[in-house]
């Protein structure tokens, strides 16, 4: 077991013991900090392992902010498609806070930030939205990703993406 955890480590795919995850093929850990509250947070080069060991992809990750002591984290979540764009909703903020946070803040910053392509505001009826290009970890190319402020016009925002995803030339997403 020792032989075990020191290749792990070497491989960079060292985790907690209390880990319940599996890595994919391919996947090496980045960084990890224990949670008061229990468990674990892990990131790695394919999405932040949150405790209980749900994996959420960094192009899933709307927002982190850090700050007294604390990681805030905005999940979003598909809530329909226009074409071949994505129409995200954000979940409400979930607030961990570490034993000791060592690295995990800046690794998680990086790679929410390295998954994005490109970004643009658009005014809309009723509100706006944000159209951001995200890479998405183990695949090549962007998908786009519509995040509409809430009161915004619903069919606005799916004729808008579908046209915005058409001109880029953007694939069907394969998530």
């Amino acid at each position: 077991m020792k032989l075990r955890r020191f290749v792990d480590r070497l491989t960079g795919r060292q985790v907690p013991e209390d880990f319940e995850g599996k890595l994919d093929d391919g996947e090496y850990v980045l960084g990890l900090a224990e949670v008061k509250s229990g468990g674990h947070m892990v990131a790695t080069s394919r999405g932040l392992w949150l405790p209980g060991s749900r994996r959420v992809g960094w192009h899933m990750i709307s927002k982190a902010t850090w700050g007294g002591g604390a990681l805030v984290l905005i999940e979003a979540i598909e809530d329909s498609r226009a074409g071949n764009a994505i129409i995200l909703r954000d979940q409400p903020p979930v607030r961990f806070v570490f034993v000791q946070s060592g690295k995990l803040p800046d690794v998680i910053h990086a790679r929410v930030t390295k998954s994005i392509a490109s970004r643009h505001r658009q005014e809309l009826p009723g509100g706006g939205a944000w159209f951001v290009q995200r890479r998405v970890p183990g695949q090549d190319g962007v998908v786009l990703q519509v995040r509409p402020d809430k009161g915004t016009d619903e069919a606005a925002v799916q004729r808008v993406a579908e046209e915005v995803a058409a001109k880029l030339g953007l694939m069907k997403p394969n998530l």
